[in-house]
């Protein structure tokens, strides 16, 4: 009997072995035969998401590199222009002699460029501390309060008032009651479009410093007009130097509301109760004009705009681009 059970749990050990390699050999056939599907499926659903996605990055790249292609070729016309223009009013007398009257041959610009140095370096000298430390106001201190939100709401006013209407409101309030086209007149209307664009550009500056470095320096026990001044303004500087800059381009071209606050003055003029001359306006004045002289001398005059602003920023990203020497 005992043999018998052997035999038997032998023979029953043979059988279920048996039954469990044919399902092992099922299940490997299944499955091989799924597999192979589901990778290949996987492989092209990868390989088209993946070229869908260099398709799109192609076509991204392609469009900016379309937009910045015409903006390059709109930015070369237009300076190309000025030079090509400009270089035929150009001569040694430009610099040295006052306006000629509309039609006369002959003359310079040498007051209408000393009256815009005036104006744009006055009006820019008084933007740029109130610029400043009305972005300093609004960042270092933001505790909510409704003198901030009247702030910032005049500022944004401010930045989408068309430059005329402030040239108008200064004329309504200023020139009417001082009876007389004034360069105080210009130098405020200029100033109203200066202030809220260094508010504005310091303002983003400052708030886009990390917040830690203000903790640091609180945590050091370092009194708050230092962390404003050492801290904040050092580490913003270039922002707000290109701020100004950038206010200074916009008021040095304006010639809308110079037009209805200084006017402009033939002759030399340097009392800041009268009308003076100015490159704007001069070029708006003789570009008008239907003699070819009076035409030169606004494409001059356009010329020597454009050069000086770009002279400037160079300048000035020249000396931020500078990088200290290393101490060996």
């Amino acid at each position: 009997m005992c043999e018998v059970k052997t035999v038997k749990e032998h023979e029953g050990v043979d059988y279920f072995d048996e039954n469990e390699h044919l399902k092992k050999e099922m299940k490997k056939k299944t499955s091989g035969s799924k597999d192979p599907l589901k990778k290949i499926s996987k492989k092209r659903i990868r390989k088209t998401v993946r070229k869908k996605r260099i398709l799109q990055d192609y076509l991204f790249t392609i469009t900016c590199y379309a937009a910045l292609s015409i903006a390059l070729l709109i930015l070369l016309f237009i300076l190309g222009t000025v030079v090509e223009k400009g270089l035929k009013g150009m001569s040694w007398t430009l610099f040295f002699e006052n306006l000629p009257a509309i039609g006369m041959s002959g003359g310079g610009i040498k007051n209408a460029i000393i009256g815009s140095i005036l104006v744009s370096g006055v009006a820019i000298i008084i933007a740029t501390p109130i610029g400043v430390l009305a972005a300093t106001y609004l960042t270092e201190f933001p505790e909510k309060g409704i003198v901030q939100s009247v702030v910032r709401f005049l500022n944004d006013i401010l930045l989408s008032v068309p430059s005329i209407i402030i040239g108008l409101f200064i004329f309504a309030l200023v020139v009417k009651s001082m009876g007389a086209y004034s360069v105080i007149a210009g130098i405020l209307s200029l100033l109203m479009i200066a202030v809220p664009m260094i508010v504005r550009t310091s303002e983003d500056v400052m708030r886009s410093l990390p917040p830690n470095l203000r903790e640091a320096a609180v945590s050091l026990g370092v009194k708050r007009h230092k962390i404003t001044f050492e801290i904040i303004y050092r580490s913003a500087r270039k922002g707000i130097i290109t701020g100004i800059i950038l206010a200074l381009s916009r008021i040095a071209g304006e010639t809308a509301p110079l037009l209805f606050t200084m006017l402009s003055n033939q002759f030399s003029s340097y009392s800041f109760f009268k009308p003076m001359a100015n490159l704007p306006v001069v070029m708006y004045q003789y570009a008008m004009s239907p003699y070819e002289n009076s035409q030169n001398l606004a494409w001059a005059a356009a010329l020597v705009v454009t050069v000086v602003i770009l002279g400037i920023n160079l300048f000035i990203r020249g000396i931020f681009n500078i990088k200290p020497k290393k101490i060996k």
